[in-house]
């Protein structure tokens, strides 16, 4: 198992920026700037005790990341498990730190923990009128398999896109070539 598993911070250096971000475990502590951030970034953002609750959920089911720079919470991701396929349920990045490269990195590392704990496959469901995140999972090589009708009310539907064999070395391999640039979610 990797250092987060353990707790300690991952830094890793923005290549379009000279800013450290360090991906460490989402924590009790992060709660109130995770909701914040997700106030600020969704239409039908969550609530700060549905993110309470996700801690509450066994380890191996779950699996939450937090973006900071210095002591900024700065960004948020997590994925959902189920025997070999896991689920992006949430990516968000402060508005004032967007396409900076931190929703890469954190989608990155999220991928690159869940492939750890067995996933082979991985799912999302995403507006279809949210550009940036669109070409952000592109990058990631995530392929359309249809759309969700109103899944977000008013008329929004959502893209269920999919991304098959992240366990190969060719996809593990290639994962850090999209986690410095692009737009974030």
């Amino acid at each position: 198992m990797n250092s987060l598993a353990a707790g300690a911070p991952k830094a890793v250096a923005d290549r379009q920026t000279t800013m450290r971000v360090a991906l460490v475990e989402l924590d009790e502590v992060h709660l109130d700037e995770v909701a914040a951030i997700e106030a600020a970034a969704s239409q039908q953002p969550w609530s700060r005790s549905l993110f309470a609750g996700e801690l509450l959920m066994p380890a191996g089911e779950r699996h939450w990341l937090v973006a900071l720079v210095d002591t900024e919470l700065v960004g948020f991701g997590g994925m959902m498990i189920v025997g070999d396929e896991a689920h992006l349920m949430n990516i968000a990045v402060r508005p004032t730190r967007r396409r900076s490269g931190i929703a890469g990195q954190l989608l990155t590392q999220l991928i690159a923990d869940v492939v750890e704990r067995g996933a082979c496959h991985l799912t999302l469901e995403v507006r279809t009128d949210n550009v940036a995140a669109l070409e952000l999972y592109r990058r990631y090589d995530f392929e359309s398999a249809g759309e969700r009708k109103d899944y977000y009310g008013q008329g929004v539907n959502a893209a269920i896109l999919w991304v098959h064999d992240i366990d190969q070395p060719g996809y593990l391999a290639g994962l850090h070539r999209h986690d410095d640039n692009g737009e974030n979610p």
